[in-house]
């Protein structure tokens, strides 16, 4: 079996599920999990014959995908910002529209040196990382509730070499030292139970519910400690960056205003959606 005849092997299995394009996507994935390769590589090695080693895995990462498994399970990697994480069912998935909450941050602030930031329910380690790979010098801290979820953090800040400080917290009771950080940043759960239905089932039936969902009646619920945390925790002239639903994009743009947080914005997607909100702690004096 060579590449050309295992990749095309891939694409016409998954093209009826998911479309051609996603089809390539993931062919992609499990080449670069298995081998390394990247686009390019995996055109230059085209007529290269597969070990029946590498070839017995490919077609059981193909099976699992064809359950429905996302392929970044399936591998354990995802890319994110340039990066390749290690991800399980522990964490989410990162996804595009959380890079372009990075790039908000790395374009508002990547000149400044020394910056002291907060990743209130990290994950994957993600944003973190992220943000301690491309600002200048930061010092980065990220907290979360689940143990599962910094043992992958911490794993993934130690390969990529990131300089970032996992600990366990619950951001419901968390009190950070007054006007300690520079930057804030969360993308907290926010998809509203009701919304399940409309989810794919490669989503709500893989990925860490206790990530993805909030009540239907109290869907501002990890919003409040946020605006609790940013309000204490930042110094003046420091800012907050939030991903939420954008159903609730008005409800936490009063929140934020409730808690005294100034020059609060609503920030589209790459799609037009409302899906980030920002804001500055400003002098109350």
């Amino acid at each position: 079996m060579t590449v050309r005849k295992a990749a095309g092997k891939i694409v016409s299995d998954l093209s009826p599920m998911v479309g051609n394009g996603e089809a390539k996507a993931i062919a992609e994935m499990i080449f670069h999990h298995l081998k390394g390769w990247g686009r390019t590589q995996m055109l230059i090695h085209d007529d290269q014959c597969l070990s029946e080693f590498v070839w017995k895995e490919i077609s059981e990462i193909l099976d699992k995908v064809k359950l429905g498994v996302p392929v970044q399970y399936a591998t354990g990697e995802a890319y994110f910002y340039g990066m390749w994480l290690k991800v399980d069912q522990r964490v989410l998935i990162p996804r595009p529209e959380t890079a372009e909450l990075v790039d908000m941050i790395v374009d508002e602030a990547g000149d400044r040196a020394d910056l002291n930031v907060l990743d209130v329910a990290a994950g994957s380690g993600c944003i973190s990382i992220a943000l301690a790979r491309n600002l200048r010098f930061p010092h980065v801290e990220g907290i979360d509730l689940s143990s599962g979820a910094l043992d992958v953090a911490r794993m993934n800040a130690r390969t990529l070499r990131a300089d970032v400080a996992f600990e366990m917290a619950d951001m419901t009771d968390f009190v950070p030292d007054e006007g300690k950080y520079d930057i804030i940043v969360s993308n907290p759960p926010y998809i509203c139970e009701r919304e399940e239905s409309l989810m794919e089932s490669t989503v709500k039936d893989y990925e860490p519910r206790m990530a993805l969902f909030v009540p239907d009646d109290d869907p501002l619920m990890f919003y409040r400690p946020l605006a609790r945390i940013a309000s204490r925790g930042l110094r003046d002239g420091g800012r907050l960056y939030l991903e939420i639903n954008p159903v609730y994009a008005a409800d936490v743009v009063g929140l934020l205003e409730d808690h005294g947080m100034g020059m609060v914005r609503i920030h589209t997607d790459i799609h037009g959606k409302n899906r980030f909100v920002t804001a500055l702690k400003t002098d109350k004096e």
